[in-house]
């Protein structure tokens, strides 16, 4: 038979530190040694699949994925490495590429330094599941060995980031201790110096863009073609960050976030209780009263209504900006004691002016927009036929539990197919076919699968008991349709059942646009002469609109 051989080759980044005797998991080295394999075996290389610093516990590698590809589509039958390890540390999805996926699409599997040819039936095959369980449990060892080297050096004081915070860089004679960075602490100091000074948030950063501070972003040279300009502007967040990161105060604050696991790249945030701090370790920027009085002051002032501890407006979720696409804001102003709309994006920032001011005092445009939901309605309403429309919903609710029918049945068929699978592996491990590691490894997803199943049939089992339990129990929806069209007392339910979006523009235009074209797009004009805070508290100064 002739083989089309994918030769691949991965180098991790743990890898590309170590100092090796002979240089021998080198990727130069690695090729070589295949390249040689293959033409002394008289194997065709058809192509060379490299990840040069990807770990082994993650299968999501560019030249691996390519390898797959060119698997799916037939340009090769046999995958050559140097050793089990270069394919992966899972040793759950190792085992599944090389037991199920290469054999499943007719591809021959080599590992050169373990001697495992995979049409060969010879003992050091059997060696291969050891192997891999073994790679697997050493990247976990060793996982939890730089773990622990790096909590020592954290709580040792030392910095172990990639790059220090905005206003600091790295020891030149020491790459874990911090000193401050001339070049921008200048910048974080007038920050702490300004907001001491009562200056908002938002003129500080207007300040610092006026006068050429460089943001963090641009100081990092992060790359973002589509942002680039914006990370030359200071905003309300970056300066907010730096008012509340501790590390200006001297102290060393580490292990505030961490992987999942050493399989899984994704990061979770740590509780405070969890972090490392190791006080007084570098030079402060701002001293600790400061840093405290100008965080107290800020949570103080952004403490604000509750929406769990309130009702939520009528038309909350509805309302958007005509001209940027951000949800408009329902907040409620405690101090004078009244409910407004706003642009998000507006007053989140309202100095860079992203947009432009949308303010409505709520319960007047609430009423404004409901009278002309409800002139739009009423006609559309009048001609329904409500007892048609009764038959039309028992119909649906009667579908619709044939539909939760037919997925039961499908989910049961599915679990058939399942089982047979599951008894076919169990018999081969009966006859001595596999062992008891591969029955395990070949089992487990179609047993995950199967208890996936289990519970969807479960939960379809009780919405089918459900609909069995409405349909029973009336069959006469007319007082329900009669109760959820009352323009009188509209409701969320129909509002967002009928209602696409409210908009509003920057002329004060609401555009209402109504879900499966049952009416065109309507607008009209905000009209209101009367005072800005109509519901304010007595006393206060009024101002026109």
């Amino acid at each position: 038979m002739n083989y089309n051989a994918g030769i691949y080759i991965r180098l991790s980044q743990e890898d590309k530190n170590k100092k090796y005797e002979s240089d021998s998991e080198s990727v130069v080295n690695q090729k070589q040694l295949l390249r040689n394999y293959c033409k002394k075996n008289n194997f065709n290389i058809y192509d060379e699949y490299v990840d040069d610093g990807y770990s082994g516990t993650n299968f999501d590698r560019p030249g691996f994925t390519k390898m797959i590809g060119d698997i799916k589509d037939k340009k090769i039958n046999l995958v050559i490495v140097k050793d089990l390890s270069r394919l992966g540390r899972d040793h759950v999805l190792t085992g599944y590429y090389i037991e199920k996926y290469f054999p499943e699409n007719r591809v021959r599997f080599i590992s050169v330094v373990e001697n495992y040819d995979s049409i060969k039936n010879q003992a050091s095959n059997d060696s291969s599941t050891f192997i891999i369980a073994f790679n697997d449990y050493y990247s976990k060892q060793n996982s939890l060995k730089i773990r622990n080297v790096l909590d020592l050096k954290r709580k040792d004081g030392k910095f172990i980031g990639s790059k220090p915070c905005y206003g600091y860089m790295r020891d030149p004679e020491d790459k874990g201790h911090l000193i401050p960075d001339f070049e921008v602490a200048k910048y974080v100091k007038l920050i702490f110096e300004w907001r001491a000074k009562e200056i908002g948030i938002s003129e500080i950063a207007t300040r610092l863009t006026k006068i050429g501070a460089p943001t963090p972003a641009s100081y990092k040279r992060l790359s973002s073609s589509s942002i680039v300009e914006k990370k030359k502007k200071w905003t309300i967040h970056t300066v907010n960050n730096i008012l509340h990161n501790r590390m200006y105060t001297g102290d060393m604050v580490q292990h505030k976030e961490t992987n999942i696991s050493y399989k899984s790249k994704k990061r979770i945030t740590l509780d405070e209780s969890m972090w490392i701090v190791v006080e007084g370790t570098h030079e402060p920027l701002v001293d600790k009263n400061t840093f405290m009085i100008i965080n107290k002051k800020t949570r103080n002032k952004n403490r604000c209504y509750s929406k769990r501890k309130r009702p939520e407006r009528l038309l909350e979720g509805l309302l958007f900006c005509h001209e940027c696409g951000n949800r408009l804001g329902v907040l409620y102003r405690r101090k004078q004691n009244y409910w407004c709309i706003n642009c998000n994006k507006y007053a989140r920032d309202p100095v860079r002016k992203l947009c432009t001011s949308h303010f409505f005092a709520y319960n007047y445009f609430e009423e404004l927009v409901l009278n002309e939901i409800k002139k739009l309605l009423s006609k559309l309403f009048n001609d329904l036929d409500i007892k048609e429309l009764n038959k039309e919903v028992i119909k649906r609710t009667k579908s619709n539990s044939n539909n939760y029918k037919k997925r039961k049945e499908d989910i049961i068929k599915e679990q058939n197919k399942l089982y047979e699978t599951i008894q076919t592996i169990y018999k081969d491990r009966l006859e001595g076919n596999i062992t008891l590691y591969q029955y395990k490894l070949l089992s487990k997803p179609y047993e995950d699968k199967l208890k996936d199943l289990n519970s969807k049939l479960e939960n379809i089992i009780i919405e089918i008991k459900k609909k069995k339990y409405n349909i029973e129990k009336s069959q006469n929806y007319i007082n329900i349709i009669k109760k959820l069209l009352n323009l009188d007392k509209p409701n969320k339910d129909l509002l967002f059942t009928l209602i696409e979006r409210i908009e509003a523009d920057k002329d004060r235009n609401i555009i209402i646009k109504f879900k499966y074209n049952i009416l065109s797009n309507f607008s009209f004009k905000y009209e209101d002469n009367r005072i800005r805070n109509p519901y304010g508290r007595k006393g206060r100064n009024t101002i026109l609109f």
